[in-house]
């Protein structure tokens, strides 16, 4: 009987990281955990669902009604999906947030890191895409067409996509690990939610972008929800400790950064020099560099030229646009050039990725 009770006791501690349980776990309820486990086996297989999370009694599947849904899925790009719920008055819903690490060193195919979170509260016009009367003329809080909603929301990058994020860089930290996928064990992990992080989320349920505009835009959200969301699981970096760089305390100098990231966004397919860019938003040069790299972890040519791939893949995989058009869609004089950047940042060629 000891020996039982001691191996349950060792299995339970070898198995606290991972379960995310306090140590000082009773026999009890160890044993209340594995029978849970063995009644519903085939869906702890699967990381939590963000929305039974976040719900804090159940809800019945007829309850859904969804008022909105987005999906893209393209080859080694961010896979995402939104997906907004009319929100009846007797769920009480919480904001959360989660992280899934998916490692299988067998399958390195299967491997992703995703984000995952669910928000409640935000309104959702269902007329929107007309843009109904009232909110056109700015009565949108009258408007007999918007309504509550609980929204969920997905990010799934994947090794090639993560890639160019530690690519030639020396692996030194926990954060390149997982980029790299060289962590040894899935994980799933709960998120705080920041203000940066709300805010990235809310500018995605409600920017008026549509079609290219619209995925140049979710491209760079999503990057700056995958940095936020790394900081905020790794506690590299407290919201409150506010910049190395002084000048960024400024609200104005960083409104300058804010808008060179717009300008970059805009001119997708008209490379703009950094000298241009700074006189544009009226800050040096050396402070442009310096503040872009620390507000958006990334220099200003790296941000700019992922951006442009990623969007050439969307052009190439959901258009349907050759690669001769999309080259020169996106300022390049040369295919050859524009190939080379292509591999560079995917891994693949063009017509490899148009042949998937």
């Amino acid at each position: 009987m000891f020996s039982l009770m001691f191996a349950n006791w060792f299995f339970c501690a070898k198995n606290q990281v991972l379960l995310n349980l306090p140590l000082e776990i009773t026999i009890i309820e160890f044993r209340i955990l594995k029978a849970k486990q063995r009644i519903f086996a085939p869906l702890m297989l699967q990381p939590l669902d963000i929305l039974s999370i976040a719900q804090k009694h159940p809800m019945m599947q007829e309850e859904l009604e969804l008022v909105l849904e987005k999906e893209r899925q393209i080859p080694g790009s961010v896979q995402y999906s939104i997906r907004r719920y009319n929100k009846l008055p007797t769920w009480n819903t919480e904001d959360v947030g989660m992280m899934v690490y998916h490692f299988k060193k067998n399958e390195p195919t299967s491997n992703y890191l995703e984000v995952r979170f669910c928000l409640s509260g935000n309104m959702y016009c269902k007329e929107r895409e007309s843009e109904c009367g009232h909110c056109k003329v700015g009565f949108s809080k009258n408007c007999p067409e918007k309504t509550q909603t609980v929204d969920v929301l997905s990010f799934r990058y994947s090794p090639t996509h993560l890639s160019q994020f530690v690519k030639g860089k020396k692996q030194s930290s926990f954060t390149d690990e997982i980029l790299n996928f060289k962590h040894p064990s899935s994980f799933s992990k709960m998120l705080p939610l920041c203000s940066r992080t709300r805010m990235v989320l809310e500018s995605l349920l409600n920017n008026n972008y549509t079609d290219s505009l619209e995925n140049i835009y979710i491209n760079a959200q999503t990057q700056m929800l995958l940095l936020y969301s790394l900081e905020c699981m790794l506690g590299d970096k407290e919201e409150e400790e506010g910049f190395s760089c002084k000048f960024l305390a400024n609200e104005a100098d960083r409104e300058k950064i804010l808008k060179a990231r717009e300008i970059l966004l805009q001119q997708i397919g008209e490379p703009v020099t950094i000298k241009e860019l700074s006189r544009k938003v009226a800050i040096n040069e050396c402070y442009l560099k310096k503040g872009f790299k620390e507000m958006f972890g990334a220099t200003i040519f790296d941000f700019y030229q992922g951006q442009r791939m990623e969007h050439a893949r969307y052009l190439l995989y959901e258009k349907g646009l050759s690669v001769t058009e999309v080259s020169m869609m996106l300022g390049y004089s040369s295919i050859s050039h524009f190939s080379t950047a292509f591999k560079k940042h995917t891994g693949l060629k063009p017509c490899e990725l148009l042949l998937r």
